[in-house]
């Protein structure tokens, strides 16, 4: 399951723990309504957080995100890596490597 990113929510707390993939995304963007499915089914094996930019522009600009979808994934709060644009299952197996 997809965990939204809220106002209430802490964003450096909510990724303190365990693996995180983040995907900063819009709703208005095709590619990231594409990758939806692919995050889907990902999220059995990790956390996935989605981040409206719209909504956390704030965010955004702080993690200097310049295009949507942009996937980040963490461990234990640590970025490990970044991708930006449409990809595979596979693409997104290899940021936790």
């Amino acid at each position: 399951m997809l965990k939204k990113l809220t106002s209430n929510d802490n964003y450096e707390e909510v990724i303190k723990k365990g693996d995180w993939l983040v995907d900063f995304s819009a709703s208005w963007c095709g590619p990231c309504r594409m990758l939806e499915p692919i995050l889907e089914e990902y999220s059995s094996d990790v956390n996935v957080l989605q981040v409206d930019v719209d909504e956390f522009g704030d965010l955004t600009m702080i993690f200097g995100i310049m295009s949507v979808p942009t996937l980040m994934a963490y461990r234990d709060g640590k970025l490990l890596n970044k991708s930006i644009g449409l990809v595979d299952k596979e693409t997104i197996d290899n940021l936790f490597k």
